[in-house]
């Protein structure tokens, strides 16, 4: 007796794409996970529990500021590239899928990279700070807590970036 299976199988070329997009992907949802933070909130685990010096003063000047990465990590050049890759290649045939595939991957990157750049910035506070002892400090940090001018504020630093935190 003899037994017929039927299975469907995926041609090679879309395995390919499927196995890139979902790398892709996988990197994308990890690189989203790396978000540093500016707030005066935020401790990483090498500045928990550790000394810290604290100078008191007064809140001179408050100015908005926009806070942002350095650099690229390149993951949403990467995920736009492969996935504008992917969309391009699904169009048309021959030659003009060619083409439609390396626009596709050429526009996509672009989108992906200035997605990633506005998601990297965050609102920020310029914050400068009369000590208690004379001197001037100026402080960079997220907008996640309101000063206003002639608040009396804690300058802390010593383990890590230096913070200006309420009373």
């Amino acid at each position: 007796m003899s037994r017929t299976l039927s299975t469907s199988v995926i041609a090679p070329r879309t395995a390919r794409w499927l196995a890139v997009a979902a790398v892709v992907t996988s990197m994308a949802v990890l690189g989203g996970c790396a978000n540093r933070s500016a707030s005066s909130s935020v401790y990483s685990y090498d500045q928990a529990q550790r000394e810290q010096i604290v100078r008191n003063g007064t809140v001179t000047s408050v100015r908005p500021i926009t806070i942002e990465e350095d650099k690229s990590s390149g993951v949403g050049m990467i995920a736009g590239g492969a996935l504008g890759g992917v969309a391009g290649n699904a169009i048309g045939g021959g030659t003009g899928r060619a083409i439609a595939t390396v626009g596709g991957a050429i526009l996509g990157a672009l989108a992906g990279n200035a997605v990633e750049n506005r998601a990297n910035r965050a609102s920020g506070l310029e914050i400068t700070v009369r000590l208690d002892n004379g001197e001037t400090r100026v402080v960079a940090q997220e907008a996640d807590t309101p000063f206003s001018v002639g608040q009396r504020v804690q300058v802390i630093s010593g383990a890590g970036p230096t913070r200006v935190a309420p009373y």
